[in-house]
């Protein structure tokens, strides 16, 4: 029998899901508030982002499947036991994800914001002109699932969707062109919306410095929804006090949770949500991640290789023959 441990917030019919596996799977429903080492340590297969600390000892996991895309708290020498694999979720969360950004972008490009603030205040004032999403050039840096399917709808609404990542590859139809990392600083200038939707690694770590803001338009919006490191905290504020850059739009803080006197709570030209764009909050996100782990968990017991699987020097899922 093998032990699977799941500290995911599984409903019955999950967990009846799950069970059909195999029968000879022995399941531990839990909560990661109430989880114990010792519960990790026995497990053979765990479903959930566990206490990276209680794996130590670890000794019989054969797979740990996370339920978030991004892995980075678990990359760390010495976390993950010898042999044993790591999976995330990516593809669970694009559809969420990608939505929330969206909604951001529309809501600052169309100052629903200040209009939001005018409304607390009791004041009707108006703010002037207006961006649309039709005939932008949108630049998607971070073509996976949330980066793709944030630039679907780009298009869809009638932008120029331009895409970068790592390695290139062909050009999906909904893109203008495909590029990479080395050509960001030639590509930002033109861009009057940049999404980002990148893991945390020390690739990506203040990849969006100040002098790199200030390639970009002085009317451009930024979005980010991958990982706070990206942008220090410092250079983002000044570069919205000062004028560099039109607009940010973030899930994520270089600091979590943003300290309460932070200068970034009062600036006008962003919108900030507290990293919720993703977890659980679309109910279809959930079923995504549980389909997930049952092609997983069902790959483990039938020894074939796991979907998602992570690569442990770069932090992004290994490459997956087709």
């Amino acid at each position: 029998m093998r032990k699977v441990l799941t500290v995911v917030p599984l409903q019955p019919h999950h967990k009846e899901i799950l069970e059909q596996i195999s029968p000879e799977l022995e399941f531990c429903y839990g909560e990661n508030e109430t989880v114990t080492p010792q519960q990790v340590q026995e497990a053979d297969i765990i479903f959930g982002n566990v206490n990276p600390d209680y794996l130590k000892g670890a000794y019989h996991l054969e797979l740990l499947q996370l339920n978030s895309a991004g892995a980075d708290q678990y990359m760390g020498e010495g976390i993950m036991p010898e042999g044993a694999k790591l999976a995330n979720a990516t593809g669970a969360y694009g559809l969420a994800v990608g939505e929330h950004m969206l909604a951001m972008v529309y809501t600052m490009m169309k100052k629903i914001n200040l209009y939001c603030k005018h409304m607390e205040e009791h004041n009707w004032t108006d703010e002037g002109t207006v961006g649309s999403f039709y005939g932008a050039n949108v630049l998607v840096v971070g073509l996976g699932d949330i980066g793709s399917e944030f630039a679907k709808r780009a298009h869809a609404l009638g932008s120029r969707v331009y895409g970068v990542r790592r390695n290139k590859t062909e050009k999906p139809e909904y893109l203008e062109g495909i590029y990479t990392m080395e050509d960001l600083d030639r590509l930002l200038p033109m861009a009057d919306v940049v999404a980002c939707s990148m893991p945390g690694n020390k690739e990506t770590y203040h990849l969006f410095h100040k002098e790199r803001l200030a390639r970009m338009k002085k009317t451009a919006i930024l979005a980010n929804v991958g990982r706070g490191s990206l942008i220090p905290t410092q250079d983002l504020s000044e570069a919205l006090t000062e004028g560099i850059i039109g607009g940010v739009c973030m899930d994520v803080a270089e600091t979590e949770p943003l300290p309460a006197d932070s200068p970034l709570w009062n600036l006008p030209n962003l919108i900030l949500t507290p990293h919720i764009s993703g977890f659980y909050h679309l109910p279809e996100t959930l079923e995504r991640i549980v389909e997930i782990a049952r092609e997983n968990i069902q790959a483990v017991c039938e020894g074939r290789p796991v979907k998602n699987e992570v690569d442990f020097e770069t932090g992004y899922r290994k490459f997956e023959r087709k």
